[in-house]
Formats: C-alpha cells, sequence, structure tokens
C-alpha cells in the first residue's frame, strides 16, 4: 500500500485536500483526531500533561483543554518540546498500527494518506513514500485562518512554531499549490490522484519509488 503524508502551514488547506483525496477513494487519517484520543480523560497522556503543566490545562470532563494548553506551550519554547517529545511518538505509534491493519486487509495497489500538520518539523516524513504539502502564501493563509475565527496572538505562535513554505516544498515530492479557489484545488487534486495511482500501482508491482526532487508542483 502507498503511504503518504499530506502536510502544509496553518490553513493551507490540506484538510479540505484530504477530503477530496477520500473522496477519490483514499483511505485516510487525521494526526489531530489520534491527538484528540490521547487528551481524552485519564489517558496516560492527559495524566503526564496534567503532571507537567497542572489543573488548568485541563477541561470540565478530564480531558486536556487544547486551547489552555497551546496557550501554555506556544509561549515557552522548552514546554513546547516536552510535549512534542511526548506526544509525537504515541502518534506515530498509532498511525504505524493503522497503517499496518489496512496493509493486511487491501491490495498493495491502494492509497493511504496520513494529514499531519507537522511532518517535516518532526522527521516523520521520512515515514512516508510520498510526501504532499499543500502551499499557499503566508498572508493568504492568515486571511483564511482570521476568518474562520483564529485569534491573531496565537496565530502568529502557530506560524512562528512551522515552518516556511520552502522549507516544507524542498522535501516534498509533490506540491498542490492553494491560491485559487475550491475548483482549482478540486483540479490540483484530480491531477495528483492520478500520479498517486500510479506511484501506488508500481510500489505493487514491486518497482522502487524514488523521491521526487524536485517536487512536481501541481494547481
Amino acid at each position: 500500500m502507498l503511504r503518504v503524508g499530506l502536510s502544509g502551514g496553518v490553513a493551507s488547506g490540506k484538510s479540505t485536500v484530504a477530503a477530496l483525496l477520500a473522496a477519490r477513494g483514499a483511505a485516510v487519517r487525521d494526526a489531530d483526531v489520534l491527538v484528540a484520543e490521547l487528551y481524552g480523560p485519564d489517558t496516560p497522556c492527559t495524566r503526564a500533561i496534567a503532571g507537567r503543566f497542572g489543573p488548568g490545562v485541563l477541561a470540565r470532563d478530564g480531558g486536556v483543554d487544547r486551547r489552555a494548553l497551546g496557550a501554555v506551550v506556544l509561549a515557552d519554547a522548552e514546554a513546547r518540546r516536552w510535549l512534542e517529545a511526548l506526544v509525537h511518538p504515541a502518534v506515530r505509534s498509532l498511525i504505524a498500527t493503522w497503517l499496518e491493519g489496512l496493509c493486511a486487509t487491501h491490495p498493495a495497489s491502494e492509497v493511504a494518506v496520513v494529514e499531519a500538520a507537522l511532518l517535516v518539523e518532526t522527521g516523520a516524513w521520512r515515514d512516508y513514500d510520498r510526501l504532499v504539502v499543500v502551499s499557499a502564501p503566508l498572508e493568504l493563509r492568515r486571511q483564511r485562518a482570521r476568518a474562520a475565527g483564529w485569534d491573531p496572538e496565537v496565530l502568529e505562535r502557530v506560524v512562528a512554531a512551522q515552518l516556511g513554505e520552502a522549507e516544507r516544498e524542498a522535501v516534498a515530492d509533490y506540491v498542490i499549490v492553494n491560491h485559487g479557489g475550491r475548483d482549482a484545488l478540486a483540479t490540483a487534486v484530480e491531477r495528483l490522484w492520478t500520479r498517486l495511482r500510479e506511484d501506488a500501482a508500481a510500489a505493487g508491482s514491486g518497482r522502487l519509488l524514488v523521491p521526487r526532487r524536485p517536487a512536481l508542483k501541481l494547481g
């Protein structure tokens, strides 16, 4: 099974791309959903976070209040590194289990996509056969995020904690350039899907997939 990492900066449109790929038949998993599971009430991860940062980062149900936790770690690089060291390995383990299950039950020519914001920052992009990066100019991403209700200060802290577009694109196999409307994005994803199906067929037949450098830009 072709394992595809899907990443991009805040408000780049990667969730929309993930949904469009799912509609075309890809198996899709959102790493953010896995984080939400890890942050549930009385999980080992939640207990460790409460022990490190105190009860102020917990919600009423006993799970992690992600907004409160974000306010702490985005302002403290050491705290952010501690949290990443706790959460990222757990997420990668859950993703590996999911992919193993798919490989055991689906044809080798299928496509599995994992959507995650920090694949490049964490080095986890190397776990995948192909890396897709969704890219858009920073100011456009700021506009989208503010329109979606992001607090401007929180947004800037998130932007500062993420790599720039050029750094993500440098290790990508495919780049979806998302600076147009929904129709343009859908056309780019259709082109991407054709390429991914070709890659999956090649991998399924035993051919070695070499990295695409520079990345193929779509859209």
